[in-house]
């Protein structure tokens, strides 16, 4: 009697179902994450709103102003959590432009020194011709910040931070990135290292192996979605006891692309009074924006969502320009202003959105993210009637 058998490697198959399960769980949470930074965004933009016009109207004392400046620094904190969480979930607005990373890490020297202490050593290396990099540079330096941080803690005998930038063919396929070549930003230590366990769960969102208050978790987890985002990836190797490799995959630039020149920091316009219709489904956010306009000195009607900002279009024009949240039941900022340029294409729109990304919005149509303080609702006013200004001509 003769019995024929076989042997099959099921490892390849278990690791891939592995990682799909890994991926789906991580895109579970990153819905999640998302849902949780728009919510609080909209608390945030009350608050922040509400403590900047009652800084203006309080009376001559110092340990009341010295309150509300408190308080205000706590909800940007806030404002600076969500903007972690939006990374994670790939809902943060990036303006990506070419990017000099020998420039860029250069540039970061004193941040990085400051941040980390004089104890801990950090050695740069970039490479030589390196092209541009397509990327949002003022999130790459938060990124990069992140695991420097992130390095430095995993060392609590002493060690030392790499630096090290090049480029990387990545020659296959797979679900979080496309064969090509790339630009490859890697912060190393020569820390403690992480466990298989650990390892696969780093990325989440307030996973962390920090004592209390020494960390929010979510620096690993904003540096993930922060480069899926930015059509890269990120990609962790640590064994225990020989340290840890945080590597960030970007997009190359295109020959011709150049630098952008735009300074953040502008001065915001002077904008006459206008005749302005504000629409958030949201009434505390809604009061709010009628009461920063109306201290601005613009006369403002409001409407509690896109169908009845149709109705006082209609019945209580005209209007100058309308400001209106993204995420309305039953009619979306992005619908909305489609339909009032039907009505009056030469309009001035704002949307106003927690999520932070809005790829898809109209032409000349304003964004700005929630929660937005007096100087950038100011900005973006005077934005709006530049444009319309330079359409009329």
């Amino acid at each position: 009697m003769h019995i024929v058998g076989g042997l099959i490697d099921l490892t390849a198959r278990k690791r891939a179902e592995e990682a799909l399960v890994q991926a789906q769980k991580m895109e579970a949470i990153g819905q999640l994450t998302g849902g949780v930074a728009h919510d609080f965004n909209n608390l945030l933009a009350v608050i922040l709103g509400n403590l900047e016009l009652l800084q203006k109207r309080l009376p001559s004392d110092p340990r009341a102003e010295r309150l509300v400046s408190n308080a205000l620094e706590g909800a940007r904190r806030g404002a600076s959590l969500t903007q972690r969480m939006l990374a994670f979930a790939r809902k943060q607005d990036l303006h990506v432009e070419a990017v000099d990373m020998g420039s860029l890490i250069r540039g970061m020297e004193g941040l990085l020194k400051g941040s980390i202490g004089a104890e801990t050593p950090i050695h740069t290396e970039v490479e030589d011709g390196l092209p541009r990099a397509l990327v949002d540079a003022h999130q790459l330096e938060l990124a990069l910040l992140n695991l420097a941080v992130n390095a430095r803690d995993a060392m609590p005998d002493g060690g030392t931070i790499s630096i090290v930038v090049g480029t990387r063919v990545h020659n296959a396929d797979t679900d979080d990135l496309a064969r090509g070549h790339y630009i490859s930003v890697s912060v190393s230590d020569t820390g403690t290292g992480m466990d298989p366990e650990i390892l696969a769960r780093a990325r989440e969102p307030f996973f962390t192996t920090k004592g209390i208050g020494k960390g929010t978790g979510l620096g690993l987890s904003m540096v993930y979605g922060f480069a899926a985002q930015s059509g890269g990836a990120f990609v962790l190797n640590s064994q225990l006891g020989q340290g840890t490799t945080a590597e960030i995959l970007l997009p190359i630039a295109p020959a011709l692309e150049i630098p952008s020149t735009e300074q953040e920091n502008r001065q915001p316009a002077n904008v006459r009074p206008l005749r302005i219709l504000a629409v958030d489904d949201d009434a505390l956010v809604l009061m709010n924006t009628v009461d920063i306009l109306a201290e601005l000195g613009h006369e403002v009607v409001s409407a509690p969502s896109g169908s009845k900002a149709l109705e006082a279009l209609q019945t209580q024009g005209p209007f100058e320009l309308v400001i209106t949240d993204q995420a309305m039941p039953g009619m979306v900022g992005i619908e909305l202003c489609r339909r009032v340029r039907k009505i009056d294409p030469s309009m001035s729109i704002i949307i106003a959105t927690g999520y932070g990304e809005l790829s898809d919005a109209p032409d000349n149509v304003v964004v700005v993210s929630k929660p937005f303080s007096e100087v950038t609702l100011i900005d973006a006013i005077g934005r709006t009637q530049a444009a319309r200004s330079e359409t009329v001509l």
